[in-house]
């Protein structure tokens, strides 16, 4: 029997040191180093275990007979990967595919991370109901909650949204667990064979043969290793639930991260309904999708049209609307600003939803080219709704509400913008603007103010060209 020895492991970037420091010597972050034990003859063969039981029960798995093969020999009959839809549009879009075959890879592994109560558990609660609906076997591990506890909150949702009740479509195909050892889990998997695997959430799993709590570095890493491969193996989609810590970062070492396929996150204010679920790494997809849910009393509720403002006869003084691309769609965004009286020298710039970069670029380029003095003044600018604006295309509406807010003058009624603002002061062309002109004359917009050079006529909106800062600024009052 091998001699355990002893380690201690980063929460951040999961370096080993042979003692204790109060910083990481690799990644420098303080008080992240925690005490564990290494077994020498684990680290050998790291898929050794459940997982490896799983595919192989009346053994071990046989690895004498893996070998490497021809690039032009793996997937020679060119037939492809046909996904696992959800039935949720906005969700199958963030996991990425084309052409209609959208949703989750057979054999993938899914980290999905977001702040306490911001409803993670009830939209893959919603998913596994749709996925079990459609004839897919799903088994839902709560580690957290009771089953008796997921049956009422889905009987919840199912009742506010007007569905048939858990019980009637697809329940037979919908099995729920509330256990936290892994092996029990995996047998369970073996029992039911489902098509998809969600756990909710994985820092409460653990694995009875550590000598470590749940939580810890050592479980999360062993835990997370078995499942993908248990993933990978098998065909299993597992989609795991992670918690994050105080400044928005998934829990745990990094390495999970690295392990899994794709890494959702579910942003969001709690105080308001709308929710972002966006993909900050997807190996069968892009990372430019994101997904739009509205939380109601029936549980999250689909925005395929997006949630951006509808024009009103109504217009205030720094706040404008600009179209914005987010991968394959078109969101229509309110940006605004706020001035006011500061400290020559002190001035404050805060940012929200906003790149704080361009937004200090913007601010010298309304002193340099339009004469606004405001060195003085406090500078407050945010993006409404929680969706992140960081396209150089948002710089003439961000520019045109610091410089509404400054002269207390707003746009015409019905009129947004978009345009790219450069260093010179000029107006500067942007990609994509028939689909922007489209999705503002589809709101209700009826003017939009666009670079020079632009012929896309699009039936009810009028294009205004606007050549530079000052010409813009013209059209405010």
């Amino acid at each position: 029997m091998s001699k355990l020895r002893r380690a201690f492991v980063c929460r951040s970037c999961a370096s080993a040191h042979a003692r204790w420091m109060g910083k990481c010597p690799d990644c420098g972050t303080w008080d992240a180093l925690e005490e564990t034990t290494v077994d020498p003859l684990a680290e050998k063969d790291p898929q050794r275990g459940l997982a490896a039981a799983f595919i192989e029960p009346n053994g071990a798995a046989d690895t004498g007979s893996v070998k490497a093969l021809p690039l032009s020999d793996i997937g020679a009959d060119d037939q492809p990967l046909r996904r696992i839809p959800s039935g949720i549009g906005e969700l199958d879009r963030v996991l990425g595919g084309a052409h209609g075959n959208l949703g989750l890879v057979p054999g993938s592994a899914v980290l999905v991370g977001g702040e306490p109560g911001i409803g993670k558990s009830t939209l893959l609660l919603q998913a596994a109901y749709a996925w079990a609906a459609a004839g897919t076997p799903v088994l839902y591990v709560s580690s957290e909650e009771s089953a008796q506890q997921i049956a009422l909150r889905a009987r919840r949702l199912a009742e506010a949204a007007g569905r048939s009740l858990p019980g009637a479509t697809g329940s037979d195909k919908l099995f729920v667990l509330a256990d936290t050892n892994l092996a029990r889990i995996v047998e369970q998997a073996r029992r039911n064979g489902p098509k998809v695997m969600v756990i909710d959430s994985v820092q409460m799993i653990y694995k009875p043969d550590i000598p470590a709590g749940a939580g810890s570095v050592t479980q999360l890493r062993r835990c997370c290793s078995e499942l993908v491969y248990l993933a990978k193996a098998s065909g299993i989609c597992v989609v795991l639930v992670g918690h994050v810590t105080k400044d928005g970062q998934l829990a745990g070492p990094r390495l999970l991260e690295h392990l899994v396929d794709a890494v959702l996150y579910f942003d969001g204010d709690r105080h308001h309904a709308h929710r972002v679920v966006r993909a900050v790494k997807n190996r069968f997809g892009t990372t430019l999708e994101l997904g739009l849910f509205e939380m109601t009393g029936g549980g999250l509720r689909e925005l395929p049209e997006g949630a951006g403002p509808a024009a009103t006869g109504e217009s205030r003084p720094g706040s404008v609307v600009c179209p914005v691309l987010s991968g394959t769609r078109c969101i229509l965004v309110e940006v605004q600003a706020l001035t006011a009286t500061g400290f020559l020298g002190a001035a404050k710039r805060k940012a929200s939803g906003i790149d704080s970069n361009r937004l200090a670029m913007l601010i010298a380029v309304l002193e340099q080219h339009a004469g606004l003095r405001l060195a003085d003044r406090d500078l407050f600018a945010s993006s409404v709704g929680g969706v992140r604006v960081v396209e150089p295309a948002s710089d003439l509406a961000l520019l045109l509400a610091i410089a509404g807010a400054h002269y207390k003058k707003a746009l015409p009624p019905r009129t947004a913008c978009a345009g790219e603002v450069g260093l010179g002061g000029e107006i500067r062309p942007i990609p994509a603007l028939e689909q922007r002109a489209r999705e503002a004359q589809r709101l209700g917009y009826t003017h939009l103010l666009v670079p020079p050079g632009t012929r896309t006529p699009v039936k009810g909106l009028e294009l205004v060209p606007v050549k530079t800062v000052d010409r813009a600024m013209e059209h405010l009052g």
